[in-house]
């Protein structure tokens, strides 16, 4: 690592992040129109200048002065006598001056008028706000979901960017407070690319037709081997029945949800249990209750496989409590005691605080025994 690297990395300075499709030919295009203006202006310029250098004897700086003032017809007046030809000459620079003028006006019109070149810009400052983000989900799709997807995101400052074909999608993203959007279709490789995927956490289709999210999952994996990412996606998405849902989980969806199915657990739970199911929910959804509750796989190199949960002192270390323990197989222990078996590939269920589970999972992820568990 080089000095500058250093003294970037201890001021926490980060090289500008550029995105991969910037829009800087279709902007280019749009401001193709001002090319003949700007040369106009630029010869009237030069011969205005030549004019009173020829015709009065002006300096070179008082020439291009005089020209400039007349041709824009702001009215300073002479700054040195002009002769009678150089009055004529005077009044014919600022004749064409008008006419340029004019001709430079209805160009700019009509470029405003189009439309394109304000939405093409406006996307340019998008993709560059979205090329600087990292572990972010894509959230396909804009639907009833999307929308209280992303209060529930934006409540756990969870960055996220909403890809959807709606033509008015702008305004969608200001009435639902989008922070980043693209308004592509959102299996294209063109909108992988501007969502800023491949520096992205996972992804979350939510298309109620089936179609949609199949492929777009398929997609999305076909891109993951396209740029060798080390770590796969996460891919959520949602389906209607179980059929759909073992058809997306074999095309490569993570985990699957089922509005239907959802809902009557959640009834099925509050008819059995309001006061536990309410308190859940205050745990689990609400910002101000310091508690949490998380899931936390067993890394390969972790020191804790096949070791006792006992031996990992997570309670007195972190004062956090492992509730669940899931192995590979899908076998799940509620409350499992201090003599269980952590076996390679399991999950942890955790609660406790914010900061304790982040403390946890630094102690979980560790390649040898932590120090500190001597004095434990």
């Amino acid at each position: 690592m080089s000095i500058l690297q250093r003294i970037k990395k201890t001021l926490h300075w980060s090289d500008k992040k550029v995105p991969v499709i910037n829009l800087d030919t279709e902007l280019y295009q749009e401001l193709k129109p001002f090319r003949l203006p700007l040369i106009l202006t630029v010869l009237m310029i030069l011969l205005g200048a030549l004019g009173y250098i020829i015709i009065d004897d002006f300096s070179l700086s008082d020439a291009i002065y005089q020209s400039g003032i007349t041709f824009t017809t702001v009215g300073f007046g002479e700054i040195a006598p002009i002769s009678e030809t150089g009055r004529i000459f005077t009044i014919t620079l600022i004749i064409l001056g008008f006419g340029v003028f004019s001709f430079s006006v209805g160009i700019l019109i009509e470029v405003l008028n189009k439309g394109n070149f304000v939405r093409i810009f406006k996307e340019r400052q998008m993709l560059y706000k979205i090329a600087r983000l990292t572990n972010h989900y894509v959230i396909c799709y804009h639907n009833d979901y999307t929308i209280e997807l992303s209060k529930q995101f934006r409540e756990n400052h969870i960055p996220f960017v909403v890809v959807a074909p709606n033509e008015n999608l702008p305004m969608i993203a200001e009435k639902y407070k989008y922070p980043y959007f693209v308004q592509e279709e959102p299996h294209t490789e063109i909108a992988l690319l501007k969502s800023g995927l491949s520096s992205a956490k996972g992804l979350i289709t939510l298309s109620e037709n089936l179609a949609d999210n199949i492929a777009q999952i398929v997609t999305t994996r076909l891109f993951e081997k396209e740029i060798g990412l080390k770590k796969p996606y996460f891919i959520m998405s949602q389906a209607s029945n179980i059929n759909d849902i073992n058809k997306l989980k074999k095309l490569g969806a993570n985990s699957v949800v089922s509005a239907t199915k959802l809902m009557a657990q959640r009834i099925s739970a509050m008819s059995v249990r309001p006061d536990m199911e309410n308190m859940l929910e205050n745990i689990l959804y609400r910002r101000d209750i310091p508690i949490d509750m998380e899931e936390v796989e067993i890394p390969e190199t972790s020191w804790l496989r096949y070791k006792k949960i006992r031996e990992a002192h997570i309670r007195e270390m972190t004062n956090v409590s492992i509730v669940g323990i899931e192995e590979e197989n899908g076998k799940f222990t509620p409350m499992p005691r201090g003599d269980t078996l952590i076996t390679g590939n399991s999950k942890l269920l955790l609660i406790g605080t914010g900061k304790g589970i982040r403390d946890a999972k630094n102690i979980i992820k560790k390649n040898y025994k932590p120090e500190e568990l001597k004095y434990v």
